[in-house]
């Protein structure tokens, strides 16, 4: 049973037992999806029904940010801890590259998935970069096809949120992809085009702070966070 915040229900997962689990849907027939909401993403699913499904439908979800991990405390249905979708992904490289297998990289702007394709090969020798493509596509058939011809393993579906949560979950059917994960702007990360916050800013739990520091733009997107915790806080009292 998944711990409900604010009507999305997450895994209460390690990052471990996260890992294990996404290798087993690897080497099961079938296409299964893991989505990494943050409390922007829970908010938002409170007011799309859409959304809402295609996270609902997801075969692993993992809260993604420590508001949520707060929120989950706060409901006194605390979860064992965060698991971001950026690390998350470089663990499974990391197990993936041991038998090489294979991930495609869809999302970002033009060149980066590429980048980024080439610094996680670098960094995880073994691993198959089947095929990239950047966000900026207009038709999912091409792409789509593309995709099922590569034959990946791993899908990093990194088109921002809910683009990529819908998109998982109204192409599922048409992709012979194993796994698929709905990783935000993690291609930028990963190509060195953005920056993740320092380790000690990470231990901390301050890396939202960090990105709005380095993003004073992103300010009208973190005021949803103190939204969410009054909604919780809300929901808690009601006894929901």
């Amino acid at each position: 049973m998944r711990t409900d915040v604010l009507g999305v229900g997450f895994d209460d997962l390690t990052m471990d037992e996260a890992i294990e689990r996404a290798l087993t849907m690897i080497d099961t027939p079938g296409s299964d999806y893991v989505v990494t909401p943050n409390p922007e993403i829970v908010w938002l699913a409170r007011r799309d029904s859409s959304l809402k499904s295609a996270i609902d439908s997801a075969s692993i979800v993992l809260p993604d940010g420590i508001g949520v991990i707060y929120g989950a405390k706060i409901l006194g249905r605390p979860l064992k801890g965060k698991v971001p979708g950026a690390d998350f992904a470089l663990e499974l490289f990391a197990r993936l590259a041991e038998r090489g297998g294979r991930v495609y990289l869809l999302g970002a702007k033009p060149g980066v998935a590429e980048k980024a394709g080439e610094n996680i090969g670098n960094k995880y020798p073994g691993i198959v970069i089947c095929g990239t493509a950047d966000g900026y596509f207009k038709e999912d058939g091409p792409v789509i096809e593309k995709i099922n011809d590569a034959e990946p393993d791993l899908l990093l579906v990194c088109l921002g949120a809910p683009k990529q949560e819908m998109w998982m979950y109204e192409n599922r059917e048409k992709l012979r992809v194993p796994l698929m994960a709905g990783l935000g702007g993690s291609l930028d990360v990963y190509a060195g085009v953005v920056q993740r916050a320092p380790e000690k800013w990470q231990k901390m739990n301050l890396e939202w702070l960090y990105r709005l520091v380095k993003q004073p733009s992103r300010i009208g997107r973190m005021m949803r966070l103190p939204a969410f915790l009054l909604a919780v806080c809300g929901q808690r009292i009601r006894g929901k």
